[in-house]
C-alpha cells in the first residue's frame, strides 16, 4: 500500500531547499563567467536552464488541465499565469508540503481519514502530487543538470581554472543528480502494486548504479569534446536520432495530445543520451546490455586515441585523473547495475501478469491511478 510517511516529507523539505539552492547557484556561476568575460559559458549555462525550465513548465500545465478536465477552469487560468513566470514547479511543491504534512502528521493524529474522504485518500493524493514533481525533476536532471555538469568537467580539464564556484556548481550537479534518481526509483517503487518501500541498500545500490555510469560518460563525451567539439556534437546528434527512432518504435501512449507525445518521445531521447530508461516497463536485458557495451567501446576508444595520438597530453595530471575516474566510474557503475538488477530490481519481486495488467490497463487515466505507469520505467 502507498503511503506518505514523515521521513518522506524531511525528504520532501530537503528536496525544494536543493531545487532552490540550484537555481541559485546557477545565476551565481553565470555571473561569475559573465565578469570574467567568458560569455560563451554564460550563455551555454543559462540556455540549459531555459530549455530545461520551458519544457517542465510545458508538461507541468499540460498535467493540471488533464487532471482538472472539465473542472477548475478558473483556477486554470492563474494556473497557466504562473508556469508562464516560470514557477509553476512551485505551485506543485506546495501542493505536495499541504498533502504532505496532512498524511504525514495530521491523519496520524486524527486516527484516519475524515468522512468527506474515502480511506487512504490523503495518502495517494500526496504519492501522486511527488510522483509528478519526481517526474518533471527527472526531465529537469537530464535536460539542465547533466549537461551543466559536463560543461563544468570540460571547463575544469581544459582551462585547469580551480575556484569554489567551479566546485559548487560540480557538487550541486552531483547532488541534483544523486535526489533526482533515488526520488525517481522511489517514485516507481510505490506506483507498483505490492511492492515494499524502498531501503536503504537498494536506493543506495541504484544511486550508484546510475550515479556512476552517468559519470563516466560525461568524463568521456568531455574527453571527445577536448579532441574534437565537433566530434562530440556529431556524437551526440547521432546518439539522439537513435534514441528518437528507438522511442518512436515503442509507440509510447504518455500523453493525450500528438503534439504532447512528440515532445515527450523528443525529451526521453535526450535521456537516452546520459543513461538508459525502459520506457515500456518490458524486459530489456539485451537492449540495456548493447546500451552500456557500446558507452565502454566508446570510452576505451577514446582513451587508445589520448594514448597512441595525443601522447603529450598524458603527462597531464588532468588527464590521468580523469582517465582513472572515467573507467573506475564505468566498472563500478555497471557492477552495481548487476547487483541491482539481480537482487533489487522491482519486477524480481512483482508477479508479470500483476505488473502487465497494471502497466496497459492504466493507460489514458487520469493520475490517480498512476500517471507514472505511462513514464519511463526502469
Amino acid at each position: 500500500m502507498m503511503t506518505f510517511t514523515k521521513q518522506n516529507f524531511i525528504f520532501l523539505v530537503g528536496g525544494i531547499i536543493v531545487y532552490v539552492v540550484d537555481i541559485g547557484l546557477d545565476f551565481w556561476v553565470v555571473s561569475k563567467y559573465f565578469c570574467q568575460g567568458q560569455y560563451s559559458w554564460s550563455i551555454l549555462i543559462l540556455g540549459f536552464r531555459g530549455l530545461s525550465s520551458l519544457i517542465t513548465q510545458i508538461f507541468s500545465y499540460e498535467w493540471f488541465k488533464n487532471d482538472w478536465e472539465g473542472t477548475n477552469t478558473g483556477k486554470l487560468k492563474w494556473i497557466f499565469l504562473v508556469h508562464l513566470f516560470q514557477c509553476g514547479i512551485f505551485i506543485r511543491y506546495w501542493f505536495a508540503l499541504k498533502y504532505g504534512c496532512q498524511a504525514a502528521f495530521k491523519q496520524n493524529s486524527m486516527g484516519g481519514a475524515s468522512e468527506t474522504h474515502p480511506p487512504n485518500f490523503i495518502q495517494k493524493r500526496v504519492v501522486d502530487v511527488v510522483t509528478d514533481i519526481n517526474m518533471l525533476r527527472v526531465f529537469k536532471t537530464f535536460l539542465e543538470t547533466t549537461p551543466q555538469l559536463f560543461v563544468q568537467i570540460y571547463i575544469l580539464v581544459e582551462h585547469g581554472k580551480n575556484n569554489i564556484c567551479q566546485y559548487a556548481a560540480l557538487m550541486m550537479s552531483f547532488c541534483g543528480i544523486s535526489v533526482s534518481m533515488v526520488d525517481y526509483q522511489t517514485s516507481l517503487r510505490k506506483s507498483l502494486p505490492d511492492e515494499d518501500e524502498l531501503h536503504l541498500v537498494p536506493k543506495l545500490v541504484y544511486l550508484s548504479y546510475k550515479l556512476l555510469t552517468i559519470t563516466s560518460w560525461i568524463l568521456s563525451i568531455s574527453l571527445i569534446t577536448l579532441l574534437s567539439v565537433g566530434s562530440s556534437v556529431i556524437l551526440l546528434a547521432f546518439l539522439w536520432i537513435c534514441g528518437f527512432t528507438w522511442v518512436l518504435k515503442q509507440h509510447t501512449a504518455f500523453c493525450k495530445s500528438k503534439k504532447m507525445e512528440y515532445l515527450y518521445r523528443t525529451v526521453v531521447a535526450i535521456i537516452l543520451i546520459f543513461s538508459f530508461f525502459n520506457i515500456k516497463g518490458r524486459k530489456t536485458k539485451a537492449c540495456i546490455s548493447i546500451y552500456y557495451a557500446t558507452h565502454a567501446v566508446v570510452t576505451l576508444g577514446v582513451l587508445f586515441v589520448y594514448v597512441f595520438w595525443k601522447p603529450s597530453v598524458i603527462e597531464e595530471m588532468h588527464f590521468t585523473v580523469v582517465s582513472i575516474l572515467t573507467v573506475l566510474s564505468l566498472v563500478l557503475g555497471i557492477l552495481s547495475l548487476i547487483i541491482y538488477y539481480r537482487h533489487f530490481h522491482p519486477t524480481a519481486y512483482c508477479r508479470p501478469q500483476e505488473c502487465s495488467d497494471e502497466v496497459d490497463g492504466e493507460a489514458g487515466q487520469r493520475v490517480e491511478t498512476g500517471r507514472f505507469q505511462n513514464f519511463i520505467m526502469q
